[in-house]
């Protein structure tokens, strides 16, 4: 077996590190340390010399703006975050745009056909292994619908966003974002939201 990754050497969340034991090239144990050439610290295969690059993931997601200024979110349908509050969105695929998965994950997850717009913010969450990428977009059709997904879908007024169940520190970072950018006067970091209480994504 593969000699167990120090996450705290290579960045490499506990979680991750304990799936990659093995090369992918030659099936041989992969060993991490240091590697000539390299300036950090990396997971090796001693058999062959190929190095596991690990990277992180790209998370696409929307803000969907209604005519009226509202917020659309959604109250995830499962785990992390089982009830609460976040924008929709979910994993780039390999063979789209950022704008194409966007639209993709908001239809899929909440039945709505958006167009995203400016980038609101690219957050970074290492021990999720993920980097999350947030839109405001521009709600151009499709119904706002429930999914599997989505155990409830709302749209909520700027000064009525539910801080204190939103499911994920990127979500509050995204929400917070787009308020300074759209409604400055509304002051978001006053809700005085504990980070710490928000969950990672995975």
């Amino acid at each position: 077996m593969g000699e167990q990754i120090d996450a705290g050497h290579g960045g490499i969340p506990d979680w991750l590190a304990a799936t990659l034991n093995y090369c992918t090239v030659c099936g041989a144990p992969l060993r991490f340390g240091p590697i000539e050439g390299e300036e950090r610290e990396r997971l090796a295969c001693e058999s062959c010399g190929h190095i596991e690059y690990v990277n992180p993931r790209l998370v696409v997601t929307t803000l969907p703006v209604t005519e009226r200024g509202e917020v659309v979110l959604l109250r995830r349908g499962f785990e992390p975050g089982y009830g609460q509050w976040a924008q929709p969105g979910g994993f780039l695929e390999i063979d789209e745009t950022v704008n194409e998965g966007a639209v993709r994950e908001t239809l899929e997850e909440i039945g709505l056909v958006v167009e995203p717009g400016e980038v609101v913010g690219l957050y970074s969450r290492v021990e999720a292994a993920v980097v999350v990428l947030a839109f405001e977009a521009r709600i151009v059709g499709g119904e706002a619908r429930t999914t599997p997904e989505a155990l409830e879908v709302h749209a909520f007024r700027p000064e009525a966003i539910p801080w204190r169940e939103i499911a994920f520190r990127t979500s509050t970072w995204a929400l917070r974002d787009w308020l300074r950018l759209r409604h400055p006067e509304l002051h978001p970091g006053d809700d005085r939201v504990a980070e710490e209480d928000r969950l990672p994504e995975g």
